[in-house]
């Protein structure tokens, strides 16, 4: 468990330190009498923002849970509920900025190279797609297990068929 949550706190912490620059460093550049962003009023830079802002704050908040798990002070209670808990959350909002960031670069694809190379900017944007199918498909058994360990009944329970043990 040491191991998982030290792994997806670097991944949530390089997430927090690309959003954070990418937030001052407005795609299109900025006006030079007004200092205001160019593609100010358009629907990719609102979206640009608002999925920015989701990726900082939730890769942000799985740093710190990631980072309350290694700090925790492993009783046996804390592995009936409070680190698996705490564990599917921190995966979760990982999960969220992971999916937001890739939001962010799709934005900000489509305000770079605009309507011109949409065949481009389409197929680029399907493939940012990727990282966040893989990481919910290679994070399922692993959450599932979760669950099945935390929330479920030992009737419903395979121990042969599970990563926890």
């Amino acid at each position: 468990m040491k191991e998982t949550a030290s792994s997806c706190m670097v991944v949530a912490t390089l997430i927090t330190t690309m959003m954070f620059a990418a937030a001052f460093t407005v795609p299109g550049g900025n006006d030079q009498d007004t200092g205001m962003p160019l593609h100010l009023h358009t629907k990719s830079f609102l979206i640009f923002v608002i999925s920015d802002a989701l990726a900082l704050v939730s890769s942000a908040t799985s740093i710190l849970i990631f980072l309350s798990m290694l700090t925790s002070r492993y009783a046996e209670e804390d592995f009936l509920s409070s680190l698996p808990n705490k564990l599917l959350t921190g995966l979760l909002t990982l999960f969220i900025s992971i999916a937001t960031m890739m939001m962010a670069f799709s934005s900000t694809l489509f305000m770079t190279l605009g309507y011109s190379y949409t065949w481009t900017t389409v197929t680029i944007t399907t493939v940012a797609c990727v990282p966040v199918l893989m990481y919910a498909f290679l994070q399922f058994r692993l959450v599932a297990d979760i669950i099945s360990h935390s929330y479920t009944t030992s009737i419903f329970f395979h121990p042969r068929n599970c990563l926890l043990g």
